[in-house]
């Protein structure tokens, strides 16, 4: 079977080497018969994707490329402060139309990437210096630093977005992260293009 291309855009250094890990986990979860190729992400910072005219689309056509002719496009990005159901209408509008014809998703966790390690804390217990009743805060996705929220619980080490954020994301469970919407979003959006190009 011919592999369904990914291509990714990511904002940060740890969204680089995390957001392929965790893509292939939830192909494989979606459907371990079918070959996914994800692309190496294109690095962008989030003040100059969603506020400098033409950067976003510029990136969204470079992932496409990597990903045509049988795949699609997912901008990865953290909503920060930003209402992602008021964003991610205006991103998609701007991202779509550089998809080249392929179909192109905009994620938008909540706060941060992170996040969805928070809704999923109890897979994550006992893990990276993690205590080992770690259990999830009230409203995951609307914890502003998220980041800080896993540092401040790590036992004899400092979180590190670089090295910690593809560890937990090789790890963590997917089925409690779902209860995050904005994860959800991404598992349900992977298992369309899967679905549109199985043969």
């Amino acid at each position: 079977m011919t592999p369904i291309k990914v291509g990714l855009v990511v904002e940060g250094h740890g969204d680089f080497k995390a957001a392929p890990i965790l893509f292939r986990r939830i192909g494989y979860d979606i459907d371990p018969s079918v070959p996914l190729d994800v692309q190496q992400p294109i690095r962008r910072p989030r003040s100059s994707l969603v506020r400098t005219a033409g950067e976003l689309e510029r990136a969204v056509e470079l992932a496409a490329l990597k990903a045509r002719p049988r795949g699609g496009v997912f901008v990865l990005l953290d909503s920060d402060d930003d209402c992602p159901a008021k964003l991610a209408p205006l991103l998609s509008a701007r991202a779509e139309p550089a998809g080249m014809g392929l179909p192109v998703s905009v994620i938008l966790p909540q706060r941060e990437f992170e996040g969805w390690f928070l809704a999923a804390a109890e897979s994550i217990r006992g893990k990276r210096g993690l205590p080992v009743d770690l259990a999830p805060p009230q409203n995951p996705e609307e914890i502003r630093g998220a980041k800080g929220w896993l540092r401040e619980r790590m036992h004899g080490r400092v979180y590190s977005e670089t090295i910690d954020q593809p560890a937990l994301a090789a790890i963590f469970d997917l089925n409690q992260a779902r209860a995050a919407r904005s994860f959800d979003k991404c598992y349900r959006d992977l298992r369309l293009l899967i679905e549109q190009f199985r043969v």
